[in-house]
């Protein structure tokens, strides 16, 4: 991958490029989105194969968040990857991903201290590194979004099992056809609750230096790169975000530190938010080309980025690819209407982004589809 000191052509965006252990047709990544449709059993919904499907033109489709284990959800209708049925499910959205040329991995994530009572078992307090409410709200099936439960913090012999977990669902989606998994070290979840001082009280050895409190997310990087090969693996970062009350009093030095002890691994892309999760990107002073000093592998960028952001960002060699979330949901083809440059279609209502059915999720217009309509209106007598 060139470094930012190298320049490349300002069509890159839009050119075929190897990141690990995947061909990919362009530079252009979906984001992760939790859209809630998951069905009984936390099994991805009758609409996500068409739903993913329709996105497949991105060099990359990085499939929601999604739960390693039954503790690790932490919102209402979120698809998991541990058992046979969700992998049985996920299998037909990654055939139909597949059948269309794409490359598509998925993020796998556990909630921790976001969470709530009752998506645990027997209605006990949610995980987290320690009994820290997290001031946020999740989002309850019938109820929208509610408070996060109180949590209690895990017991040292317990981490060993989320390690566990980690690398079981991780095995369990290669088996679903997934070409690689992203780890959600990021927003306040677990991994990313255990790095801040803001949210890790701790005094063992998962606690209190920056050293201690890197510690689980890069146990969790290394167990998962060993079972199915760092080049099919990534990880999302978010330095400054406060997304799921995440806080750190020293983020440069934090961050600089995780990424250090990632780059060893040869992963497939290190995934970095910049700035405040769908909000300002300099929301606190935070030197990015540091820290991508630090990782010799793929860079990707996320957080507000636009067409020419994301082409001048790749043209630099800034980023290596660029990921889109809400231009995804309301795009299907993004890439074709990036790279002609043409109109993007609106958001529907907010109401259609969490939970519901194809509305909102699978009838976005394409760009044939738009033109189409508009050519029957142009022959329409007035």
């Amino acid at each position: 991958m060139k470094r930012p000191d190298q320049t490349r052509s300002a069509r890159a965006l839009f050119e075929p490029v190897r990141v690990g252990a995947f061909n990919l047709a362009n530079r252009i990544v979906m984001a992760p989105l939790t859209r809630n449709r998951a069905g009984t059993g936390l099994i991805p919904g009758p609409f996500a194969a068409e739903y993913y499907a329709q996105r497949a033109s991105a060099g990359l489709v990085i499939a929601e968040a999604t739960q390693i284990s039954a503790q690790a959800q932490g919102y209402a209708n979120t698809p998991g990857c541990y058992t046979d049925d969700q992998v049985r499910g996920w299998k037909t959205v990654t055939d139909s991903v597949h059948a269309k040329g794409g490359t598509i991995v998925v993020q796998l994530w556990h909630t921790g201290r976001v969470s709530h009572t009752s998506f645990q078992k027997d209605g006990q307090a949610p995980v987290g590194p320690s009994a820290i409410r997290a001031n946020t709200k999740t989002f309850l099936a019938g109820q929208g979004f509610v408070d996060a439960s109180m949590p209690r913090a895990l017991e040292l012999d317990e981490i060993p099992g989320i390690i566990k977990d980690f690398r079981h669902a991780a095995t369990r989606a290669i088996e679903a056809g997934f070409d690689g998994v992203e780890l959600h070290g990021a927003h306040g979840y677990l991994l990313d609750a255990f790095l801040r001082d803001g949210t890790n009280h701790r005094t063992d050895t998962y606690g209190g230096s920056i050293e201690n409190r890197s510690r689980l997310l890069l146990e969790v990087a290394t167990a998962c790169a060993d079972t199915i090969g760092s080049n099919r693996l990534g990880v999302r970062i978010s330095p400054v975000s406060t997304a799921g009350d995440s806080h750190d009093s020293e983020p440069q030095a934090l961050f600089n530190h995780v990424v250090e002890g990632l780059n060893p691994l040869g992963l497939a892309y290190l995934h970095v938010v910049e700035g405040e999760t769908g909000g300002a990107r300099d929301s606190i002073p935070f030197d990015y080309a540091i820290l991508r000093s630090r990782f010799d592998g793929v860079w990707m960028v996320n957080n507000g980025y636009d067409r020419q952001m994301a082409i001048d960002a790749v043209a630099s060699g800034r980023a290596d690819l660029v990921s889109f979330g809400r231009l995804f949901i309301a795009n299907p083809d993004l890439v074709e209407r990036l790279r002609e440059n043409v109109p993007l279609n609106k958001l529907m209502g907010q109401e259609t982004f969490y939970g519901g059915g194809a509305h909102g999720y699978t009838d976005y217009p394409s760009l044939e589809q738009s033109r189409a309509a508009r050519r029957v209106g142009e022959k329409t007598p007035a």
